[in-house]
């Protein structure tokens, strides 16, 4: 048994907005379920070029490409549950966006066809985070502020 006193029922779930969710969260989970999509598909891609193709190295091929898909995961389940409204969901969809922002830059600087790609990849993480803390998101998420004890 714990010592400390249990948290206010109205701590434990900040109250939501009532109604259809908004266009903002709706947005956001699907630009992040993109991004999910096409690093699970570009892990599949790795992995059976890997099994398949001629790389230098295809255990590397085929680690780089189990590793790609592992990370799918993230952004996947964080546009399930901003879809679902679920507040959990925003830290997770943030931090993609976060770690997407450098892996963006990375592309531009490589020139060629990763220019568009990465310009892409930008403006996907640019409007997520745009949408994600806008105030209307975090009522409809039932993200309030904290409570002073």
């Amino acid at each position: 048994m714990s010592s400390q006193p249990k948290q206010s029922a109205a701590r434990a779930e900040a109250p939501r907005m009532p109604g259809p969710r908004p266009a903002r969260i709706t947005a956001a989970a699907a630009l992040t379920g993109v991004e999910g999509l096409v690093l699970a598909a570009l892990g599949t891609y790795m992995l059976v070029m890997g099994l398949a193709g001629a790389p230098d190295s295809a255990q590397q091929a085929e680690m780089g490409g189990v590793t790609v898909i592992a990370l799918a995961v993230l952004p996947l389940v964080a546009a399930r549950g901003l879809w679902l409204l679920r507040r959990w969901s925003r830290g997770p969809s943030l931090i993609t966006q976060i770690v997407a922002l450098p892996v963006a830059w990375t592309l531009i600087k490589g020139g060629g066809a990763l220019i568009a790609a990465g310009a892409a990849l930008a403006a996907a993480a640019v409007v997520v985070l745009a949408l994600l803390v806008n105030p209307t998101a975090t009522v409809a998420l039932g993200i309030g502020p904290r409570e002073t004890p």
